[in-house]
């Protein structure tokens, strides 16, 4: 008879987070039909009134997305919350408000 170890699935990496979260943000932009989201934040300038909303709405949901990724991350290694699956942290992430 043998003996089968099980182990622990090992713990994202912050690469591993920050490659979920920048999937994550570039599927919300390609939800309206931008190619990336590098492409969307492009159209904030735009002289066209909705593709700028839509930008403006967007790159502000970006920006508030970080600031919680960075400060949950900060709370992770500071031993002020356990770390969490990469499908959890995503769940928690900030919803976009697209314009009307």
């Amino acid at each position: 008879m043998s003996v089968i170890t099980i182990r622990p699935a090992p713990l994202p990496t912050l690469d591993d987070y920050k490659a979920a979260i920048e999937r994550l943000i570039d599927a919300r932009a390609q939800d309206r039909r931008y190619d990336s989201a590098v492409s969307l934040a492009t159209y904030v300038g735009s002289t066209n009134a909705a593709w700028a909303a839509e930008a403006a709405a967007f790159v502000a949901w970006r920006d508030c997305v970080w600031a919680y990724v960075y400060a949950e991350l900060e709370r992770v290694t500071t031993g002020l919350r356990p770390q969490p699956s990469i499908t959890d942290f995503l769940a928690e992430l900030p919803q976009i408000k697209w314009p009307a």
